[in-house]
């Protein structure tokens, strides 16, 4: 999953990235208003962590950008702020989650992945695909009861796909979501990625390749109608 952290204080910032990539989410950093309202629109995310106090344009007010440029996903909001009021403001410009400062880094991760479980429709903190589950709370894989080893790139790609199943997802639906902007995969690389995960997953569920369209995640041979593998 591809998040966006905007956060004026570089150390916080630096360690909101180190927290985040080290759960298995790809992040885009912006440190000023602006420049985080164009990323927002411009780019595609799963969800953003937002500081209220940016310079050059106010974390409200780059909230209200993004909602009214019709971006939906999640927002986690960041805030030194403790009054009541300071949180209804954010809740009505459409945050979907708050945090006081200081606050633990176990506990961002934690209310990112609550808020990408409900976006996606689970209710459940444990996916699954057939044998294959996706604890959404520790981020680990388990394939019939085993964990499963998985790359910090396969994890994000199969994480992607544990929370659409059964939806053919494009190349471009991929690319977006899992890699931060400056680590876009080539065609070749991401073919390469999906073939290795194949291959630990060892038939089921099954990743099932639409020719020229893209891929989807199958729980078994029975479900596999869709396209040739």
């Amino acid at each position: 999953m591809r998040v966006l952290v905007v956060e004026d204080d570089e150390a916080l910032a630096g360690q909101l990235r180190q927290a985040l990539e080290a759960a298995g989410f790809a992040v885009d950093v912006e440190h000023d208003g602006e420049a985080a309202s164009f990323a927002g629109t411009a780019e595609a995310y799963s969800a953003a962590v937002l500081d209220l106090g940016l310079p050059r344009k106010d974390g409200l007010s780059v909230l209200r950008d993004w909602r009214e440029a019709g971006c939906g996903w999640p927002v986690l909001v960041l805030t030194a702020r403790n009054r009541w009021s300071d949180k209804l403001a954010g809740f009505n410009a459409g945050a979907d989650d708050y945090l006081t400062k200081p606050f633990l880094m176990d506990e961002v991760v934690l209310r990112l992945r609550a808020m990408l479980r409900r976006t996606a429709g689970v209710a459940a903190s444990v996916l699954r695909a057939g044998p294959l589950e996706y604890d959404v709370v520790q981020g680990r894989f388990a394939l019939q009861g085993q964990g499963l080893q998985l790359t910090a790139q396969e994890h994000r790609i199969l994480a992607y796909f544990m929370h659409h199943p059964g939806r053919l997802l494009t190349r471009g639906d991929i690319s977006e979501h899992v890699y931060a902007r400056d680590l876009d995969p080539d065609s070749n690389t991401l073919d390469v990625l999906i073939g290795r995960i194949r291959r630990k997953l060892g038939g089921a569920p099954r990743l099932v390749t639409e020719r020229g369209q893209g891929f989807r995640l199958e729980a078994g041979p029975e479900d596999a109608a869709g396209g040739p593998a």
